[in-house]
């Protein structure tokens, strides 16, 4: 099955942080793959064809052989699990489980911060309205959490390089790109993940207009 080709279903305006994710991974191991969008906003995604594809009827959605897989971690778990080269996650099992937790949280909190600095300012540049005193104790979460987490070179949260930090990126980004307050040391660390050729790979994808 390692050798069924692989499709990627992500949604049509390239915004959706968790197909970005994915994408990401598949860059990442090089392997190649066959992208495929869905127009979320015309409720492509519940269309009979997509949900007898995608269980939840959500994107991303990875094809592989007979497999079809939704939710982002399972697949980058999965992508981790088949293929060589680049490891997405730590080996050591410790950091690991940490990588696990940093997604899973991401993926379940800071939902001030998702409203209000939604992925039209990481991927349209959209300036929004000051932060509602709800989404700056959500930004204070954060960046406490973040800050804890990194290490004091800043490079990266593990020994190398994990999907999550592109994860924690991310949502650091949905502040640092608005211009929010974020110290130096986690915009520089933000940014710095922001320039992987992975990640430019899908900021450089066209998108439609807002």
């Amino acid at each position: 099955m390692n050798n069924a080709p692989f499709h990627l279903y992500v949604d049509a305006q390239f915004a959706s942080p968790y197909a970005m994710s994915v994408f990401v991974a598949l860059q990442e191991k090089q392997r190649p793959f066959t992208l495929h969008t869905v127009d979320l906003d015309a409720g492509a995604n519940k269309a009979e064809a997509y949900a007898r594809l995608s269980l939840t009827a959500r994107v991303p959605t990875l094809m592989h052989g007979e497999l079809a897989l939704s939710e982002s971690s399972a697949i980058t778990e999965y992508l981790d699990e088949i293929l060589p080269g680049l490891p997405l996650y730590p080996r050591d099992p410790v950091q690991k489980a940490r990588a696990r937790q940093i997604q899973a949280w991401l993926r379940s909190d800071l939902m001030p911060i998702r409203e209000e600095r939604n992925t039209q300012v990481l991927f349209y540049g959209v300036k929004k309205a000051p932060l509602s005193a709800a989404a700056v104790a959500a930004a204070q979460r954060l960046l406490r959490f973040a800050d804890q987490l990194l290490p004091a070179h800043g490079g990266q949260l593990f020994d190398q390089w994990s999907i999550a930090d592109v994860d924690l990126a991310l949502m650091l980004n949905r502040l640092a790109l608005h211009g929010d307050a974020v110290p130096q040391r986690l915009a520089d660390y933000a940014q710095a993940q922001w320039q992987r050729p992975s990640v430019q790979a899908w900021l450089a994808q066209e998108r439609p207009p807002l």
